[in-house]
């Protein structure tokens, strides 16, 4: 257990035992070769020592399913506990047990990094719920719910910047600091600087700058210059809440496609980037997603007061649908995904088009609800007609700068915003938005 020369190591464990174009665990197939000397390293779960031989069960977070190390008793060692880090050098055989391909049969045990397991928060046969894994945001990737979760997070991220790549969008950089309230609803983050070296009164950016709420209003700067632009990147919300569905700082992927008119070509964007990085995350045929619904605000409103389930919250024409609404909406179209479409011109932010349908009056703008969740992405047709932008209110003072964008070679468009984290939550099943973000922030809580 003194050396450290050892074989050059792989990235992860099944690096080495994994069959060239399979994902997961790894089938038996006896026309491959996966013996031969190993040096493995990841943290402990499991040691079972006994008369003549030792085992261990250890991780690299590559994968949920561990390594076994069968070691002689002379291998073992008092620091070689639960959660403490090793270095295995050894032989990989294949396992006479059907539950495993391989096993590796270890040479020289080596203990990167001790733990105490009685100090250690998580107890080797104990299974922690989500709130208590939740105190430790500093430990939690060690346990199997949360690695899994970080897992998933990996692939859907992936998943979803390769749907817009090969559907010829091209990725923008928008600035995490601006000047611009996009949602126009005051939940901002102010950015000031720690130790101003000018007059306290001075402005940094000499204009009041935030932490962004949204990369909309940048992204309809490039759609100008490229027909299809998306971003994926952090934003933030000052929202005195701490509820299971809302975070200070959070993840959007959001969208815009120029030369359209239809609304119908922003579900289409919306529901083929689900279901490709859906089925891309849960390893599902196409076949295996359900069908999505798409129905009117007004035949929304209709279906909520025909229920003869209570609502907190009215549910008049005119009104915002609310969380209960969006599940109940869900509920009742079948558990399945459920395009709104044409709100209310009133609930809706300045740049969304106006469909001139009175006497109802509504936008060109549609959310996408799903089961367990509500909303998950919210989208519009822009408003494209110089002379209708420029009777809103305030617009040309404090946004001369989008009205420009019309004046030279403004062209129809729209675009979708998705908040990446209730994806997780919707195709995970988890209950709290707090436990699908590696770091939660939201009020009175920020740890680390």
């Amino acid at each position: 257990m003194k050396q450290r020369a050892h074989p050059k190591r792989p990235r992860g464990f099944f690096a080495c035992v994994r069959v060239p174009g399979t994902t997961g665990h790894p089938k038996r197939s006896p026309a491959i070769d996966l013996t031969g000397q190993r040096c493995l390293a990841g943290w402990v779960r499991s040691v079972r020592p006994q008369k003549k031989n030792l085992f261990l069960h250890v991780n690299d977070g590559s994968t949920l399913q561990p390594l076994q190390i069968v070691a002689s008793s002379g291998l073992d060692d008092p620091l070689l506990t639960f959660g403490c880090a090793v270095e295995v050098t050894g032989t990989l055989k294949q396992s006479p047990h059907q539950k495993q391909l391989v096993e590796l049969e270890a040479d020289q045990i080596l203990v990167v990094g001790e733990c105490n397991p009685v100090d250690f928060p998580f107890k080797i046969k104990e299974r922690h719920n989500l709130e208590y894994i939740r105190q430790f945001p500093h430990l939690r990737c060690r346990t199997n719910a949360f690695s899994s979760l970080l897992r998933i997070r990996s692939e859907a991220t992936t998943a979803i910047h390769s749907y817009f790549r090969e559907n010829g969008f091209v990725q923008i950089h928008t600035p995490i600091i601006t000047s611009n309230d996009c949602e126009g609803a005051g939940e901002l983050f102010q950015v000031e600087p720690q130790s101003p070296e000018n007059d306290e009164d001075a402005n940094f950016f000499s204009v009041p700058a935030f932490l962004t709420v949204s990369g909309q209003l940048h992204l309809e700067v490039m759609s100008g210059g490229f027909s299809r632009v998306y971003t994926f990147g952090p934003t933030f919300r000052a929202e005195n809440s701490q509820s299971r569905r809302h975070l200070a700082e959070f993840y959007m992927v959001e969208a815009e496609v120029s030369f359209t008119q239809s609304i119908e070509d922003l579900t289409k964007v919306m529901e083929d980037m689900f279901r490709s990085a859906t089925e891309d995350v849960l390893a599902h045929c196409a076949e295996d997603v359900a069908l999505f619904h798409k129905i009117t605000y007004t035949e929304a409103i209709d279906i909520l007061n025909r229920s003869s389930q209570k609502f907190a919250f009215p549910t008049q024409w005119g009104c915002d649908l609310q969380t209960e609404h969006e599940k109940y909406l869900v509920k009742h179209c079948g558990n399945i995904p459920v395009f709104v479409t044409d709100y209310p011109y009133e609930l809706k932010p300045f740049y969304a088009r106006d469909n001139e349908d009175h006497p109802e009056h509504t936008a060109a703008a549609v959310d996408l609800l799903v089961p367990g969740v509500g909303e998950l992405c919210g989208g519009s047709l822009r408003e494209e007609r110089l002379d209708l932008l420029r009777t809103r209110a305030g617009l040309q003072d404090t946004y001369s700068w989008y009205l420009d964008l019309r004046r030279f070679g403004s062209v129809p468009h729209g675009g979708f915003g998705l908040g990446f984290e209730r994806y997780l939550q919707c195709i995970l099943g988890v209950d709290n938005i707090k436990d699908v973000i590696p770091f939660p922030r939201f009020s009175h809580s920020c740890l680390l």
